[in-house]
């Protein structure tokens, strides 16, 4: 069972491939009517250090106090046990509860347009690609959704609301698996016994910090070894902010003076994780504007940084956007991607915004996968993104 499928059984509870399979029997049954392009609808309601590096002077390392052994076996981590794995349920109603502006918007913006129209004419797709535009999936996109729908219009005859609405969300889902055929969404490991190293870039504001933290809470809870690197020696508040995480959920959080190189910093952390090695090392740097050159040269610097250490890493270059931004948020990851390669992004703040539709705008124009997602406000909702429950979610009410 497709994709489409898949969504549109959660969504309705027709097994669309089944009724295909039946369809398959009868050829004649299948035979497709062409149509007038003027056909009516049917109304039916609804991130290199120079080799002095003692010109550099910084802290090395935020201690984590410790506890004697038998207070810290008494002691219950909140944190850790907000981490722990959600169970499948829990993550379909996260999905559904994080995407319900998206939903809403998405649905209601559809289904006003769809409202209006009683023929299926050139202004019935243009007005679609206006109505697109308006709900983030991007210009390019709704240009190809656009094209894509015109056709299939045709094969299927399609006259009805629900037929055409049905068209859109398959052709929306199509474009969506081709965009990320090939890519892995999820978030990768270096083998066994070696050390994961995650750089997080991205705009002031976007969410760096907190998806760090979040992270290094659900690492943290799944029983692994995680070290935290606050190379935003710049933005006032930031490394606190970090530190503060690093209480929360029971983690090291190398950090440096302030003003501190951000690559030395970063080469401490690096360092320390190689030596001691820890599972993880979560990267979080400062939140540079992506016309600042000089701020581009230090993640590039940062890398190089890495890489003196830890050659094969960093394993994953994240850019964290603010999902609310809509369309910016697809500006910012093409000029961050021009600068350094990434290997995927973090969605924040989706669950407070309608703007969702700009996963679908991300994945067709750059190919480049969503990895994490987040839904809430609380440590468990970072969640690992998964495309058919955001689709669920995004889809809501359309079909």
């Amino acid at each position: 069972m497709g994709l489409f499928d898949r969504i549109k059984k959660a969504l309705t509870g027709e097994d669309t491939s089944t009724k295909e399979e039946q369809e398959t029997v009868n050829p004649a049954q299948t035979e497709v009517e062409s149509t007038d392009s003027n056909a009516t609808v049917e109304p039916a309601g609804e991130a290199e250090v120079d080799s002095d590096k003692t010109a550099v002077s910084h802290e090395t390392v935020v201690p984590v106090d410790k506890e004697p052994v038998e207070q810290q076996e008494a002691t219950v981590d909140t944190a850790t046990k907000e981490s722990a794995e959600l169970k499948e349920e829990d993550t379909e109603q996260l999905y559904e509860q994080g995407l319900q502006k998206t939903s809403q918007s998405f649905g209601a913006r559809l289904n006003a347009f769809f409202a209006k129209f009683r023929s299926v004419d050139e202004n019935f797709f243009e007005e679609l690609e206006e109505v697109l535009i308006e709900s983030d999936v991007g210009y390019e996109t709704a240009m190809q959704l656009s094209d894509s729908l015109r056709t299939e219009v045709k094969l299927r005859n399609a006259k009805s609301k629900n037929e055409l609405q049905t068209a859109i969300v398959q052709k929306m889902v199509e474009l969506y698996e081709a965009g990320g055929a090939g890519k892995n969404e999820e978030l990768q490991v270096t083998e066994t016994g070696s050390t994961t190293v995650y750089l997080f870039v991205g705009v002031n504001g976007a969410g760096k910090t907190t998806t760090v933290g979040k992270l290094a809470a659900k690492l943290h809870g799944a029983g692994k070894s995680v070290l935290l690197v606050a190379a935003d020696t710049f933005r006032a508040g930031a490394v606190a902010q970090l530190v503060e995480w690093g209480k929360r959920v029971d983690v090291p959080v190398v950090r440096g003076k302030e003003q501190a190189d951000p690559a030395a910093v970063v080469f401490d952390g690096v360092q320390r994780a190689k030596d001691e090695n820890f599972d993880y090392v979560l990267i979080d740097t400062a939140g540079r504007l992506q016309n600042k050159v000089n701020l581009m040269n230090e993640l590039e610097k940062i890398e190089r940084t890495i890489k003196k250490v830890l050659p094969d890493q960093p394993t994953e270059v994240l850019l964290v956007v603010d999902g609310s931004t809509g369309q910016n948020a697809l500006i910012q990851a093409k000029e961050f991607n021009e600068t350094t390669k990434l290997t995927g992004l973090v969605l924040t703040k989706i669950d407070g915004s309608s703007k969702g539709g700009v996963v679908l705008a991300i994945r067709n124009e750059m190919q480049l996968p969503v990895k994490l997602v987040g839904l809430g406000e609380k440590v468990t909702d970072l969640a690992e993104f998964d495309a058919e429950k955001f689709a669920i979610g995004l889809f809501r009410g359309l079909m």
